[in-house]
């Protein structure tokens, strides 16, 4: 696509978005006492919000100018944060996580498919080098502690890597020389062949017999020519000339470099232009107000410290009458906010003793419902305002390079990048304040005295804290601190479960949890501005039967936003911190460098046996202390830390309920897949005819190196493995297809019954477990 594309794209976001704003402002200010209208209202929304969302992040992936992604940025995180105040209210609307909103879909016209919530690549992007360098030294600490073993890469020598090469080329002569010298032999067997009395068919029988097959074939292909031309004449399929354009993985990651160089470019261009400006600017005004001071009072001031603003205070002075009145203003202020305080303690005293009469008598009234106020709606309208403001009426039609606009980026970026170059500028002019005091008045400059007792106070402290790179290689030694697997949220395949939604019995679909881990994982730690403002989701809990992919999942969040991953699990941490005092220690260090080095996932598999009713035995951890610690972990987290606490169980009615649900604040249901996720084909639901690209069983072959064929029966396969987990699927596939297996794929195609002696084997999920998940 072009870049006009992408302009169009926005717009026509900006203009949905401006449209759904207005619409809420209509709407969602007025109580609702018809649940069913309010619960069609938000999800209406809600799809729409999602649309805007896929677009928005389209656009800001594709455009180069750096202004205006800057824009879409803002009007990005502001969608996303208001898809989760929606779900939130949605969620206690209908008190459950997942819900069936497929005949709204239909009234829109669109497909489940349109459900996925995109991942923004930004969160990534803009951050790959970070990420690149932090995998780099994990590597290096790992293979120090020889938890991870190297490629061993043999070295030859010089005369290793000549006979290798003579072999091959030796070996390649051969089978020339073999070829040419059957060629000989069969020209001389040809040669002393007699020829043959003809002992077939008439000769006009057979040629009447090739025009039978010769016509029948060229009917069939025009047929067939003239039903894709009434198919694409309808809309059903695209047309044959449609290529859609693939690129290499490599191709596509230098495009992707190449594109953020040049969005960087922009940037750093005019800064570097006003870098310049802004340090001269600063340097004449410092200087100007030594000069003014000296005349004024007869000697240089005292150069501020850097804790009370540096330069920043010398510029800002004020007169003593704009001091006592600032002064006099703060004072006022906090009465004012006395007041109001003891206001609200005398009216909360009030409603209190108000509701307690009203339960008394039994006549307290229920509400209507009503929107709960959003934090992200004024950042929407403001970015929107933007949009219109600057961009909207812009005409671009002969900016080909994508410029940046020099007065946009200027007013933009002045605070930040004067904000640098103070604090250089601040050491310039001290040493050239000193140098002053020297030639002018003959005074020795030197620090206050407070300043060389901080500097003492601060070495000494140096040495009794730790550095997060000394705790971050600890916790990686120890095993707590572990590489995630690189798996995209997409590898979990798994469409949607179309029969269930539409009969109401809505058993979570694999589309389904993608969609949650989305939007309470990796959303919310992707974003700074998301997490700080969005209702905020500190502990999730992922539970289903052994196989379904709950460890992926994590992995999954880690790898779509780049998190550091650290695995407390019970069977990792067991024996490395017998104490309390020790396990107290571990978490405190783990609390340290997830919070400095955020976004953060915490991961405690098999979390089931710290919230566990029974007692434990002799010699086992006691799993208690953890059931007290991680509480006050989990307090610890404010709205500002990205980190994220991820439990996983194969077994939740093990644990102690009341406890257990207390402490994870979402439970996402991980089921087995039903048989669309299976089967994977054509699906059709009511005025919808759904393409579903690929299967289960169709993954996981061709991602083990199998070939798909006519011969194997995947409708078979997939009737067959109903009760099985992907986990069971995957190594009924990885026993099959071995390496002799592989080589022999061209001459015996794959058969149904190879999977299905080795699935055959394993144990699926029995009714009776997948009801006790329920």
């Amino acid at each position: 696509f072009s870049i006009s594309t992408y302009n169009k794209m926005w717009a026509d976001a900006q203009k949905d978005l401006d449209i759904q704003l207005q619409k809420e402002r209509e709407e969602f200010l007025q109580p609702e006492e018809d649940r069913v209208k309010v619960f069609t209202m938000l999800a209406t929304s809600y799809i729409k919000y999602l649309q805007i969302f896929r677009n928005l992040e389209a656009a800001h992936d594709q455009l180069i100018h750096q202004q205006k992604r800057a824009v879409i940025q803002q009007v990005l995180e502001g969608t996303i944060g208001r898809i989760l105040e929606i779900k939130k209210e949605m969620v206690e609307l209908e008190k459950s996580e997942f819900h069936s909103i497929y005949n709204i879909l239909e009234d829109l016209k669109l497909l489940p498919e349109d459900l996925e919530v995109p991942i923004p690549r930004y969160f990534i992007k803009e951050r790959l080098e970070e990420l690149q360098e932090r995998e780099k030294l994990l590597d290096q600490i790992l293979l120090d502690a020889e938890l991870q073993t190297q490629k061993h890469v043999k070295v030859m020598t010089l005369e290793e890597a000549i006979q290798v090469i003579q072999v091959a080329e030796r070996a390649r002569q051969g089978r020339m020389r073999a070829a040419f010298m059957r060629k000989i032999y069969l020209q001389e067997q040809r040669r002393q062949t007699k020829p043959q009395v003809q002992m077939g068919p008439n000769p006009d029988d057979a040629a009447t017999c090739i025009q039978k097959v010769w016509r029948g074939y060229i009917q069939r292909k025009k047929t067939k020519k003239l039903r894709e031309e009434e198919m694409t004449f309808l809309g059903m399929i695209l047309p044959p000339d449609f290529k859609p354009r693939r690129i290499s993985p490599v191709r596509a990651g230098q495009v992707n470099a190449l594109q953020g160089e040049v969005q960087e470019s922009h940037e750093d261009k005019l800064s570097r232009i006003e870098r310049l400006n802004i340090k001269e600017t600063l340097q004449d005004q410092i200087g100007q107000c030594f000069i003014e001071c000296r005349h004024i009072i007869g000697k240089f001031p005292t150069y501020p410290a850097e804790k009370a603003g540096g330069s920043r205070a010398i510029l800002s002075e004020k007169t003593p009458e704009q001091v006592l009145e600032e002064l006099a203003a703060e004072r006022e202020m906090a009465l004012q906010k006395k007041d109001q305080k003891e206001k609200k303690e005398k009216d909360a005293g009030k409603e209190k003793m108000k509701g307690k009469n009203a339960e008394k008598t039994g006549k307290k009234k229920e509400e209507g419902w009503k929107m709960a106020p959003s934090n992200f709606l004024s950042i929407m309208e403001e970015g929107n305002s933007q949009y219109k403001a600057v961009w909207q009426n812009r005409d671009e039609r002969l900016d080909f390079l994508q410029d940046h606009d020099p007065e946009l980026i200027k007013e933009e970026k002045r605070e930040e990048v004067e904000e640098e170059i103070r604090v250089q500028v601040d050491e310039l002019m001290q040493k050239k304040l000193e140098n002053l005091r020297l030639i002018v008045d003959g005074e020795q400059g030197g620090q206050p005295k407070g300043k060389k007792r901080e500097k003492v106070r601060a070495a000494m402290m140096s040495l009794v804290r730790r550095t997060i790179d000394s705790l971050y290689k600890e916790l990686a030694e120890e095993g707590l601190l572990i590489k995630a697997k690189t798996v995209n949220l997409s590898d979990y395949v798994g469409n949607f479960n179309y029969v269930e939604s539409t009969l109401r019995q809505h058993m979570p679909s694999p589309a389904d949890v993608r969609q949650l881990i989305a939007l309470y994982g990796i959303l919310p730690l992707g974003s700074q501005i998301v997490h700080e403002k969005a209702p905020l989701v500190k502990a999730l809990l992922l539970a289903g039967p052994a196989g379904v992919g709950k460890k992926m999942l994590v992995h999954a969040i880690c790898t779509e936003v780049g998190a550091n991953l650290f695995n407390l699990s019970v069977s990792n941490i067991a024996g490395k911190h017998p104490s309390k005092s020790e396990l107290q220690m571990m978490f405190h260090m783990v609390l340290k460098v997830a919070k400095q080095l955020q976004p953060s996932v915490v991961w405690i598999g098999e979390t089931e046996k710290i919230f566990s009713k029974a007692v434990p035995e002799a010699g086992e951890m006691n799993l208690k202390e953890l059931e007290n610690i991680l509480p006050k972990f989990l307090k610890a987290l404010k709205a500002q830390d990205r980190v994220l606490l991820v439990g996983t169980t194969k077994r939740p009615f093990d644990a102690n309920p009341k406890p257990f649900c207390r402490f994870y604040q979402k439970i996402i249901l991980i089921p087995r897949p039903d048989y669309t996720s299976r089967f994977g084909k054509y699906c059709k639901q009511s005025s919808w005819l759904l393409l579903v690209k690929i299967s289960l069983w169709k993954h996981i072959i061709l991602q083990n190196g199998g070939e798909i064929r006519d011969f194997l029966d995947i409708s078979c396969l997939a009737k067959v493995s109903d009760g099985f987990t992907q986990g069971n699927i995957v190594q009924a596939v990885q026993a099959v297809l071995s390496k002799l297996r592989l080589m022999q794929m061209r001459r015996r195609p794959l058969m149904a019954s190879e999977f299905v002696t080795c699935l055959a084997k394993q144990d699926p999920v029995y009714k009776e477990e997948e009801e006790r998940f329920k």
